[in-house]
């Protein structure tokens, strides 16, 4: 049976009901869309864990605090679709607007402490959006696991903490940020990208990746980052929105380096935002 596209809560739930009776594990793959590698090899690692596989494809307005961008944002539903089917995805749930927020929806799920600085201090009220939504795909598809990516770092940092503060059923499996041969991660805004953008966008990892090598070699934090923002923009971005040294798990600030810790970017480019992180770990005495 090929990929079942579906786009009401109740053929969602039929479906995973039809699958429960037999015993059967469903795996989330939530995304809005515009499918690339990165989403593709979320679907095969869940293919790889559970029976069955959901991915949602819904570009959700609540979490966009420019309404410009969500104007702008890419949409192929039947491109993503076929994609997904090659993929091995069993279901693409595809709600329209008024399924996901019908007359009325009053309701804000809001998860502080990880939300906060980074994105979150630029992007007022993303990170609602975004715990809203996830936990209405959650409930509506009753699944045992969800896979995202670990390009978006807080991101995964703020459903982890709304899945562990509200008992939340479900396991959040986080998966390597998938990149080009050029270390450009895979993001859907990359499409966006001119031809100079695109030549140049690879630079924010390039220098990520070297400042995470100083830091973890001795180098001072501070003098790091500002070293790596000055880089980061004579690599051909526009500005940098910020660049910080974060617990890899609270998403504190660190000013020291002794425990696991991760090194986030964002900045701009041909008026398109890109974000990247990488991981920065202390030597192993230290923690």
């Amino acid at each position: 049976m090929g990929l079942q596209i579906v786009r009401t809560v109740a053929e969602l739930r039929a479906a995973v009901r039809g699958w429960r009776a037999d015993g059967q594990t469903v795996g989330l793959v939530p995304t809005m869309g515009a499918l690339h590698e990165g989403h593709l090899s979320l679907v095969q690692a869940a293919k790889g864990r559970c029976s069955r596989v959901v991915a949602t494809l819904f570009v959700n307005p609540k979490q966009f605090n420019n309404p410009d961008d969500l104007n702008s944002y890419p949409r192929s539903e039947e491109d993503d679709a076929a994609k997904l089917t090659g993929a091995g995805a069993d279901v693409l749930y595809a709600p329209s607007v008024n399924e996901m927020y019908p007359q009325g929806f009053a309701t804000t799920v809001s998860v502080a402490g990880v939300s906060e600085g980074l994105c979150g201090a630029h992007r007022p009220g993303h990170f609602d959006g975004v715990a809203t939504v996830v936990s209405k795909l959650f409930l509506q598809s009753g699944a045992d696991m969800a896979f995202f990516g670990e390009k978006d770092f807080q991101q995964l940092a703020v459903i982890r903490r709304m899945v562990l503060d509200l008992d939340m059923p479900i396991e959040i499996v986080g998966m390597p940020t998938v990149r080009d041969a050029d270390g450009l991660a895979l993001s859907s805004r990359n499409q966006r990208l001119s031809e100079a953008g695109r030549a140049a966008a690879p630079a924010l990892a390039r220098v990520l990746a070297s400042a995470a090598r100083s830091i973890e070699a001795g180098g001072d934090i501070a003098s790091t980052l500002q070293d790596a923002s000055t880089s980061i923009k004579a690599g051909g971005f526009k500005s940098v929105e910020y660049i910080e040294l974060r617990d890899a798990e609270s998403l504190d600030p660190m000013v020291s380096l002794d425990r696991p810790a991760r090194l986030l970017a964002a900045a701009w480019i041909d008026s398109v935002r890109l974000i990247d992180n990488v991981a920065v770990l202390p030597p192993i005495a230290s923690y």
